[in-house]
């Protein structure tokens, strides 16, 4: 299993926008802020922008 959370989204950045999220979970706009405003996935919000570690991503699947 850590293997594979290794090669998880492995042609993304390390740190991804909200576009980004949105590919990796195949959701739309509105859900994936709603995920970041209500603190599902951790992120930071620098200015009007989100920056969401891809490690949070797959820890958030990981959850699920």
């Amino acid at each position: 299993m850590e293997t594979y959370n290794k090669n998880m989204f492995s042609n993304y950045p390390d740190v991804v926008n909200v576009a980004e999220l949105q590919e990796m979970l195949g959701i739309g706009r509105n859900k994936a802020y709603s995920l970041l405003q209500q603190g599902v996935i951790k992120s930071r919000k620098i200015g009007t922008i989100y920056k969401i570690p891809k490690i949070n991503i797959i820890k958030f699947l990981e959850e699920v």
